[in-house]
Order: C-alpha cells, then sequence, then structure tokens
C-alpha cells in the first residue's frame, strides 16, 4: 500500500495560491509538459499576469516544459544548485504535506483502555 507519488504544483508567490497540477507515481517529461499545457489553459487570460517561473533543476523538465510556459512570454529561471530559500514556499508548501503524509495525527491514536 505505500507507494512514493509525485505532485506537480506551482504557487503563485504574490497570493501563495497553489495550483496542485498532477500526481503520479511515474513522472516524466511527457507528463509535465502535459500538466504545463493544463496549468496554461487554467489561467487563461491571467497568463499575461505572470513574467517568470521559478523551477528546480529536475530532470522531468526538459526543454518541452520549457517550451510550453515561455510561449506564453514567461521566463524561466531555474533555481541554483542546493538552495532551497530560492523556491522556499513552495519548499514549506511540499515540507507540510509530506509531514502530515509520514506522521500520524496524535489525536487520532488509539488510547489502550484502563
Amino acid at each position: 500500500m505505500l507507494a512514493r507519488l509525485y505532485c506537480l504544483a506551482v504557487v503563485e508567490h504574490a497570493t501563495r495560491r497553489v495550483h496542485v497540477l498532477g500526481i503520479t507515481a511515474h513522472p516524466n517529461a511527457g507528463w509535465a509538459a502535459q500538466q504545463a499545457r493544463t496549468l496554461i489553459l487554467a489561467l487563461g487570460d491571467r497568463t499575461g499576469d505572470f513574467r517568470l517561473l521559478i523551477r528546480d533543476r529536475d530532470g522531468t523538465f526538459t526543454a518541452l516544459f520549457d517550451e510550453v510556459v515561455t510561449t506564453e512570454g514567461i521566463r524561466v529561471v531555474l533555481t541554483a544548485p542546493q538552495a532551497p530559500r530560492m523556491n522556499a514556499i513552495m519548499e514549506r508548501w511540499g515540507g507540510q504535506r509530506t509531514a502530515r503524509v509520514t506522521r500520524p495525527d496524535p489525536r487520532h491514536e488509539r488510547t489502550p483502555p484502563v
């Protein structure tokens, strides 16, 4: 039952609104590019409000992913290697989700009968 799942999410830094684009057990370049297309469609007319997309250097994000975003006039900026503060809002959001999944909630723990 335990399986590793990968979540692709984008956060708007101005509003801290998080867009969860997709979850998969096997991310690849084609899947990531399709999620970028889905984001562009979801944003619709608001696409012009965005100037840049900060992303990490994962191999899942290929030139195809970048091309989908740059065709809308959004510049892609890569995070510096080993610089979690460069994308701190997303790092914190992801960390909170991991902690919630891996740690049991003490309110739901059973207490032995007395």
